[in-house]
């Protein structure tokens, strides 16, 4: 017997998806590392892990969660995209709240920076 159409859509489908995701998260990744260099990090985790500090950081904390926010939106479409921008919408969100919260102004874990 031989493979029908349905049965290679499918399994184009089984193997887009994972191979997307993982595309994606490592482009995401590649992405906060140049932004963690660009604010001044250490590293990219310690970059996603601070409160932000000045407007600079708030605007990119905004920005990483629109991004998250939208591939969840696009996800709907395509199933991978929920999954890559699920990061980015969790770490925008809890950098937004962060800040809305003014815990970027007292974080005592770092000296402040000349």
């Amino acid at each position: 017997m031989g493979v029908g159409i349905p049965e290679l859509i499918f399994l184009a489908v089984i193997l887009f998806v994972p191979v997307v995701g993982l595309l994606m998260i490592s482009v995401m990744i590649l992405a906060a590392g140049k932004r963690a260099k660009r604010l001044g990090y250490a590293s990219t985790h310690e970059y996603l892990r601070a409160a932000p500090r000045t407007d600079a950081e708030k605007r990119d904390a905004v920005d990483i969660a629109l991004k998250g926010l939208a591939l969840c939106v696009l996800g709907l479409l395509f199933p991978p995209f929920v999954l890559a921008g699920l990061i980015p919408l969790f770490y925008g969100g809890r950098k937004m709240a962060y800040s809305s919260m003014g815990l970027g102004l007292v974080d005592d874990a770092r000296p402040p920076r000349a």
